[in-house]
């Protein structure tokens, strides 16, 4: 039994489940009628109107409507929408025990103590018929599902079958003449429309249930005498065909399962039992141990089984629904119906391949729990909760695929959980050791291993691994090695579903799913409220799961949001695009297609394709409160801008993104106080003063006004602005104005017309006003106000203005961020700051210096310059990169001064300096290069291979020269002039220079006399097959002379034998094996101490550092 829903309350009696919503009605004892959501767990609703006990109570199959009846003799037709009682039928005239719908007609009916089974017309709201001949309480009476039958059980110890078939007729078409005179002869002489069919004895006690079989003439009833007996009726008879024994107390209620040959009775002993209708035997028991169940109820569609007891009721299941399924490639494994089932995805074909059930099982639950598949051994691992946990072993021979009726005897054993975990051999769980068994497919034992935590069940982790669970984690085990490869705490794990390349896992709670990567690096979690069923990873590291209700998404980053409602649970199994193939709880294939448009646009806001984005934009139908919730909270306002029509929303997402254009369009359309004074605010942040000067008058917010005009230096308008304070009669307005015009005339005036003589005569004496200082001064008589004496006034004048020229310089951008992610382009738009933080995030790049004049020249190069007539400013137009395939209306980018054939062509030139021993030169054109590759763009991937073979063979080259020119300073020191020499020989150079350097390191070594170097490096030489004879004269010459004497003078820093590279920085020989660092846009090699430096071949880039790779053309990120 499993159970889904439990509740605490009063004692159940009366169920009902709704046909369509996840709604169960429980009514109780107490008179309360509760209303619950058994997927949510929630209470919804309680209706409270019955005085007393509610024991009858359910569900009308397509109207918001509920009918209940109770101890207070009432029957109630309720409206679950409206939250109300719609009205009362009243006539019977004792406790009413059941009631129930009709499922065509307006009919319920009503069992009740006072011995009668009444059919009423819930439209009409009229009793339509009264069923008399019980002699004790009626206990419940229901309607037949598809016939004009009611059956009805009864203290008297008898259930009763009533024909209703006349009343059907009488209620549907009373226009017929005969049936009117029927009629009128059924309310003489008594009615006829209901009469009893068959009376059904057997029972020696009371009989408290009694219910008909949705399909077969079949009834089963429960009485005090503690049986269900089962029952056959045909047209003319009925008879009892078994009795099923085996309840310790009375039996409260018994029903046919709609879709098993089941019966299922609960009983006072407090327990549900399940019998087996063919064989008559009991399946289960399951037991409560202090309260007594009185009341059943079947879902009409779905696997649920509700019932109720003292203390609550419980929603439950008999049988797990889930198929064990295993995807394979293109195919897919499952069992149904006792057999092993196989689906190919590809033709969509399904084929039964083996009986898999053993025969004469006699309890529930023994269908596989899980499916291992080996596709090379083609073998079939099954588990199942059969014994305690045990498994099955098939292998499966490709001839039997397509008959699928060969019986084949399966390896057996005990075991939790077993699972492939290697092409032939799979791990069963040893519970009770805690061990790992490996097995062969001959069902031996290979090894034992120990797991690290206390597992209950394994799950394959990739080959030789499994990842054990435990009650609060997950730990992955390497079997091999006996190592844990990682660990994770997670809630209780039920499905663990791998990615197509194994890097990612998603492990499945009950209502969790926890994302990690291989090694269960943890990346993140997501919790539902309705309980997870499935999941499967798509082609791009979506993982897409079902719950109860829901097929939802979650992105890398933890996002997550619904692709559709199910009508259905199901069982997801493969994502291949658009089409999700899923098993429904039939066992039945389904692919389902879906709209990826939201989570693929998230995913490529997430990853930066922002081409992508551009298009879905343009091509899609995203829009909706959540998508623009969604990218302001990402921080893409500007494309949010795309979706909205709304001014409010357009508004918001305007200032935010900085648009501060449609910012003003939609302030005009709103008009409101509140969005000029933002809109003001945004532009004042942008130094956009006509626009803040704008929203200012639209407020008429004059003190904000003035100050504008203070600060940006416009003394004509804060003249105007004086003026109008004056024309409003504003006096701290004009005094302002005044103030921060300078104006010390117009600031006495004012201060003497408002009455403040004193503060007049002081500001006039002040600033040096003496006539008017003395006219005041005759005013004020004695009261003449002291200055300070000893200080030196100071003339109080407006600050400079921070820019006269209205609004502020801004750097022209070019194209957003969504029209091309490639920083030449911010380069050549003239916004260096993006570049540069791009070729810090690609390259690694942080000394910019070397770089500055290209990113000048690059600007410049993209903009040309026109002047309309002489006396208007001068017109900038962007130059842009010509592209036949283009769309015509599309901004392309930006044209580039610098080419990749520019580079080729100072390539031969560097090459031609070497050869001529310009090395000064040549490592100047050879540095530029490296300067200049950061900043091309080209078409093909071809061309990006290039580009970086071009960086190793100039780096080679940097470094070689450098070595040489060190050399040639060093003349105090012989020793390390010969190092040097020798590592130049070192560098992957053109074999023209090769000789050159080979020729020069042998001279300088013969010189030194170490012959031993010296011959090394002649051979060498000579191994090139030099052109210029020479060179090959004096290689072999040195030869002879050294193999007469074959020692070194000197001992050097250098083993030819060895492999090694030599350090950029400090030129010394790094050996194979040991530590070292690189540069990441040059790849230069330097020793561990030279990590955070700049690197000293390209001089841009930080030795060590992390850098995402040269991105030089856009089919990288296509």
């Amino acid at each position: 039994m499993l159970t889904k829903f439990e509740t605490k309350s009063n004692r159940v009696k009366g169920l009902s489940f709704h046909t369509k919503r996840p709604w169960i009605l429980a009514s109780l004892h107490s008179g309360v009628i509760q209303l619950w959501d058994y997927r949510m767990g929630t209470l919804i609703d309680r209706f409270d109107e019955h005085d007393g006990p509610v024991r009858g109570v359910h569900f009308h199959k397509s109207q918001p409507l509920f009918v209940s009846g109770g101890d207070d003799y009432k029957i109630k037709v309720w409206n679950y929408k409206l939250h109300r009682c719609l009205f009362t039928l009243l006539g019977h005239l004792d406790y009413i025990r059941t009631v129930q719908f009709h499922h065509e007609y307006p009919w319920i009916v009503s069992a009740s103590d006072d011995q009668t089974i009444r059919i009423w017309n819930w439209q009409s709201r009229t009793c339509i018929s009264v069923l008399t001949g019980h002699n004790h309480y009626v206990m419940c009476a229901s309607f037949h599902p598809k016939e004009d039958l009611v059956v009805s059980a009864s203290l008297d110890q008898t259930v009763r079958v009533w024909d209703t078939a006349a009343l059907r007729k009488k209620t549907v078409s009373p226009a017929d003449d005969i049936l009117r005179l029927s009629q009128l002869n059924g309310d003489l002489f008594g009615g006829v429309d209901a009469v009893v069919k068959y009376v059904l004895e057997g029972h020696d006690r009371g009989v408290n249930w009694a219910a008909f079989h949705p399909t077969l003439p079949l009834i089963v009833s429960g009485a005090d005498d503690r049986q269900v007996k089962l029952w056959r009726m045909n047209d003319t008879k009925a008879w009892e065909v078994d009795t099923l024994r085996g309840h310790m107390n009375n039996v409260s209620s018994v029903m046919f399962h709609a879709k098993q040959d089941i019966i299922v009775s609960n009983s006072e002993d407090k327990s549900i039992r399940v019998w087996d209708v063919t064989k008559r035997t009991g399946l289960q028991t399951f037991r409560r141990e202090h309260d007594r169940f009185w009341i059943l109820a079947a879902h009409p569609d779905m696997n649920l089984l509700a019932a109720g007891h003292d203390s609550g009721m419980i929603v439950f299941k008999l049988e797990r629904e889930r198929p064990a399924f295993a995807v394979s490639g293109d195919s897919l494994f499952y069992t149904k119906d006792r057999f092993l089932r196989f689906f190919e995805y590809s033709t969509q074909r399904e084929t039964q391949v083996i009986p898999i059930r053993r025969p004469g099982s006699t309890s529930l639950n023994q269908s596989p729990r899980t499916l291992s598949y080996s596709p090379t051994e083609n073998a079939v691992l099954l588990c199942s909760d059969v014994d305690g946990g045990s498994y099955e072993l098939y292998i499966v021979h490709k001839d039997t695929m397509s008959r699928g009726d060969t019986v084949q005897e399966a390896k057996r054993g005990g075991g939790g959980s077993a699972v492939f975990i290697a092409r032939n051999r799979f791990a069963v769980l040893d519970k009770s050791t805690n061990q790992v068994l490996v097995k062969n497919l001959k069902n031996e034992v290979v090894k034992k291993s120990g797991l690290p935590i206390a597992t209950d069940a394994i799950f394959y982790a990739g080959t030789g691994n499994v990842l054990c669970r435990a009650e609060d984690r997950v730990v992955i085990f390497d079997l091999q090695q006996r190592l844990v490869i990682g660990e994770l705490p997670t809630p209780f794990v039920k499905y663990v579903v791998w990615s197509n390349e194994m890097d990612s896992v998603a492990l499945l709670s009950k209502h969790a799913i926890v994302i990690a990567n291989k090694k269960l690096a943890h990346q993140c979690t997501l919790h539902e409220t309705i309980r997870v069923k499935s999941g499967a990873w798509d082609d791009n590291g979506v993982f897409i799961y079902s719950t109860l209700n829901h097929m939802k998404y979650c992105l890398p980053n933890g996002d997550s949001g619904i692709i559709k409602t199910l009508e259905v649970p199901i069982y997801i199994t493969k994502i291949s695009g658009n089409t999700i193939f899923c098993l429904d709880r039939d066992g039945k294939n389904r692919a389902m297609i879906i709209d990826a448009t939201e989570y693929m646009f998230k995913l490529s806001l997430l990853k930066k394709r922002f081409d992508h984005v551009m298009s879905m934009i343009r091509n899609s139908q995203l829009c909706g409160q959540a998508m623009i919730a969604y990218l302001q909270q990402k921080g893409f306002p500007e494309v949010a801008l795309h979706f909205v029509k709304d001014e409010r929303t357009r508004f918001n997402l305007a200032l935010e993104s900085g648009n501060i254009q449609i910012a003003v369009a939609s302030a005009k359309e709103i008009d409101e106080k509140e969005h000029w004074y933002r809109l003001g605010v945004e532009a004042l942040r942008q130094g956009n003063a006509g626009i803040v000067e704008y929203a200012y008058q639209r407020t008429k917010n004059f003190e904000r006004l003035s100050f504008l005009y203070l600060i940006t230096g416009n003394l004509d308008k804060l003249s105007k602005m004086l003026k109008i304070a004056e024309v409003k009669n504003d006096v701290m307005g004009q005094f302002h104005n005044a103030l921060y015009l300078g104006d010390i005339q117009e600031r006495v005036k004012i201060l003497e017309n408002t009455g403040h003589i004193p503060l007049a005569y002081i500001t006039a004496k002040v600033h040096g006003l003496e006539e008017v200082a003395e006219r005041l001064a005759a005013d004020l008589g004695d009261n003449i106000p002291s200055l300070p004496e000893g200080k030196v006034p100071s003339l109080l004048m407006p600050p400079s203005p921070i820019s006269c020229s209205g609004d502020w310089p801004l750097l022209r951008v070019m194209r957003g961020i969504f029209e091309g992610g490639l920083e030449n382009m911010a380069r050549a738009a003239g916004n260096f700051d993006t570049a540069m933080r791009l070729l810090h995030r690609q390259l690694g790049i942080k000394n910019f210096s070397p770089l500055k004049s290209m990113f000048l020249d690059l600007h410049s190069g993209s903009q040309t310059y026109l002047r309309a007539v002489s006396a208007t400013s001068v017109i900038s137009l962007a130059v842009e990169r010509w592209n036949e395939s283009g769309a015509p209306n599309v901004r392309a980018p930006p044209a580039l001064v610098f080419s990749f054939s520019q580079l080729e062509e100072k390539l031969k030139a560097g090459y031609k300096a070497t050869t001529a021993g310009k090395f000064t030169e040549a490592l100047k054109l050879f540095i530029g290069i490296l300067h200049t590759i950061p900043l091309i763009v080209v078409e093909t991937r071809r061309e990006v291979d290039e580009v970086k073979e071009l960086i190793i063979i100039v780096k080679e080259y940097v470094q070689g020269l450098q070595m040489e020119l060190k050399r040639r300073e060093m003349k105090s020191d012989p020793v390390r002039q010969q190092e040097l020499a020798a590592y130049f020989t070192h560098c992957n150079l053109q074999t023209p220079h090769l000789r050159l350097a080979l020729l020069n390191a042998m001279t300088i070594c013969y010189k030194a006399k170490n012959f031993v170097t010296a011959a090394n490096f002649a051979r060498r030489l000579l191994e090139t097959n030099p052109q210029v004879e020479n060179q090959a004269k004096t290689a072999r010459q040195v030869l002879q002379a050294s193999e007469r004497n074959m020692t070194d003078a000197t001992q050097l820093s250098y083993d030819f034998r060895n492999p090694f590279v030599v350090c950029g920085a400090t030129y010394v020989p790094i050996y194979r094996g040991q530590k070292d660092v690189s540069c990441p846009y040059c790849s230069a090699r330097f020793v561990p101490a030279q990590e955070a430096q700049i690197c000293a071949v390209c001089d841009l880039a930080v030795v060590g550092a992390d850098a995402s790779g040269l991105l030089c053309s856009s089919s990288q990120i296509r």
